[in-house]
């Protein structure tokens, strides 16, 4: 009874420090998080917003590395080639490709139909307006092309701006679409290597100098070289390769490109190692890389199997 808020024998309450109950509200104190919110949100959503688009931009590379490929061997087998080889044809044709690619991107992310048909509507529209002054002789086939980039990427920032805001819709994803997405560094290397299987060749032998020097570029960017052993670890790989590359360069013929294959070969290598300690670069990156570096090693084979020495 000596530790209640009321004695027995006095009857008297203990005074209690917290304030009465009043019928008005009492204001809270502003707490120092409660402007972090509204001002966290412009810069998520501006994130959102480069993120959809930065999407968007890598499904429509994809779409032109795998159809691409496709319409070539199209046009030679129906004897169309000359037809797709003109400027504005051609135009149409890449803007199908991307277009194709956005759309499957798109409806991934359970973007709505509208909003899809609007996006295409960006990437087909700046080519139509300017075949007429190309038929015209108004503008050349690279005034055409180039055109019509520079005027879709407004077009696909102002429909992505409209709907940026937009619920998403209900999509139900097979479990297989699912993991295919999940390895889209997969992918994405796969289609990179897709018309380099129809005509195989070997890569020159300074093509072996971007294998390390894309690890120092990210690491620099991301700032991930301040570990222990990390910086001479990437020189090192940097020396190896450097090395490797002159010696292909010296040497020359069949012997450069048994090198040059070797080289983008042992780099997979390398990329698994990082792929599982996720040191460096991101496991989307080393991912890609090494799945890059065996397709092409392995056109590379192909290509020195095929030909005459």
């Amino acid at each position: 009874m000596e530790n209640t808020r009321m004695y027995a024998d006095s009857l008297t309450a203990v005074p209690s420090t917290a304030p009465l109950p009043t019928d008005e509200p009492t204001p809270s104190a502003p707490t120092p998080t409660s402007a972090a919110p509204t001002a966290a949100a412009p810069a998520s959503g501006r994130r959102r917003l480069l993120g959809h688009l930065g999407e968007m931009a890598v499904a429509m590379v994809a779409g032109m590395l795998l159809l691409g490929p496709l319409w070539e061997l199209a046009g030679a087998a129906l004897g169309a080639g000359d037809a797709l080889a003109r400027p504005e044809v051609a135009a149409l044709v890449m803007a199908t490709n991307m277009t194709v690619g956005m759309t499957v991107g798109m409806r991934y992310r359970a973007h709505r139909w509208h909003a899809v048909g609007e996006m295409a509507a960006a990437m087909y529209v700046p080519f139509l307006l300017l075949v007429v002054p190309f038929r015209t002789g108004l503008i050349d086939a690279d005034a055409l092309m180039l055109g019509g980039h520079l005027l879709m990427i407004p077009a696909m920032v102002l429909v992505a701006v409209r709907h940026r805001h937009e619920a998403l819709a209900p999509v139900r994803r097979h479990r297989v679409v699912v993991a295919l997405a999940h390895r889209w560094p997969t992918g994405l290397a796969l289609l990179m290597t897709v018309d380099m299987w129809v005509d195989p060749s070997v890569l020159s032998p300074w093509t072996m100098l971007v294998l390390p020097g894309g690890y120092l570029v990210i690491g620099v960017a991301r700032r991930t070289l301040g570990g222990r052993g990390v910086l001479a670890t990437q020189l090192a790989g940097l020396f190896c390769w450097v090395a490797l590359t002159l010696i292909a360069v010296k040497a020359g013929g069949r012997t450069a490109d048994w090198l040059v294959a070797f080289g983008w070969l042992a780099h997979a290598g390398w990329d698994l190692t990082y792929h599982r300690s996720g040191r460096v670069v991101p496991r989307g990156y080393a991912e890609f890389c090494a799945v890059l570096d065996v397709a092409l090693a392995a056109v590379m084979v192909l290509a020195i199997l095929t030909t005459d020495a």
